[in-house]
């Protein structure tokens, strides 16, 4: 069995069981509380604290896992993001008090203290940028620090930024970008390859496919040449004639969910009949 090591709760647990029982492998699980279960016949999961995985795949005790890159990051291992799931979206930001005159990196006063639950990537990146900090390694409720006075400015994920508009921080810089990933280790066991790549070929599929749309409809055959700037499709529409509709013709393209009120209405407006939109479980080009 190839083992995936899965976060036991929280957005990115609900997240990442909704990705597995789309891509056909639902957890099978005697109780809520079971800390391993299967993943249809080739896998087997076991959930953990989602800062954990790295440290459960580097070791080899998990052959792929699940998690936030910020973490990956974080935990300096050795490890390679297979595919970005499209999920957890979320940014590592410097950010300071709105009142604390410190606007950008170049206002950030030497030996500037800095509270986070991300000490590796902090100590990196301001060593990076040539500016020297003192670290307060906090483990959770970063927010609050500056307003303490135990820390000038904080090193935190932020996804809307709302959490510290609420709490008076505005965004000084940006460290860098996260997602949820399947990760594995930079060379897997060699006879766990071929599952890891069949793993992220089935999950990559249903990544693509969400946000987009399968659209057909019945479009005269002299406005065929609309037709292709009005859904281009993957490699263009698919165009196929219809039995007994000579001035018809049947077009089948992938559209994507924000564009379809706008493609049916031009569609419709060079007469096209017979508009079907429907969701798509998985897409590979």
């Amino acid at each position: 069995m190839i083992t995936i090591a899965l976060p036991n709760k929280g957005r990115l647990a609900d997240d990442t069981r909704e990705l597995l029982e789309d891509a056909g492998l639902g957890i099978r699980v005697q109780s809520d509380r079971a800390l391993i279960a299967r993943l249809g016949d080739e896998f087997e999961a076991i959930f953990v604290r989602s800062q954990d995985i790295p440290e459960f795949v580097a070791d080899g005790a998990a052959d792929a896992g699940v998690t936030g890159w910020d973490l990956v990051v974080e935990s300096e291992r050795d490890l390679a993001a297979r595919l970005d799931l499209g999920f957890g979206r979320c940014r590592v930001v410097v950010a300071a008090r709105d009142d604390s005159g410190i606007a950008t990196l170049d206002e950030l006063p030497a030996g500037a203290r800095v509270a986070t639950v991300f000490p590796r990537v902090a100590a990196r990146f301001f060593e990076r940028i040539g500016r020297p900090v003192v670290l307060v390694p906090v483990s959770g409720a970063t927010e609050i620090a500056p307003h303490l006075g135990i820390a000038d400015v904080i090193v935190d994920i932020v996804s809307t930024g709302s959490t510290l508009k609420m709490n008076g921080l505005r965004e000084v810089a940006t460290i860098f970008d996260s997602s949820a990933r399947l990760i594995t280790a930079e060379k897997p066991k060699l006879e766990a390859v071929a599952a890891l790549t069949r793993l992220a070929v089935r999950l990559e599929s249903v990544v693509r496919a969400r946000g987009q749309r399968y659209m057909m409809a019945n479009v005269p055959r002299d406005a065929l040449a609309r037709v292709k700037e009005i859904v281009p499709g993957i490699n263009g529409p698919t165009v196929v004639d219809i039995l007994n509709q000579g001035n018809h013709v049947a077009v089948h393209a992938v559209v994507p969910a924000g564009d379809v009120d706008r493609t049916i209405s031009e569609l419709k407006a060079i007469g096209a009949e017979g508009i079907l939109v429907t969701r798509i479980e998985r897409l590979m080009p």
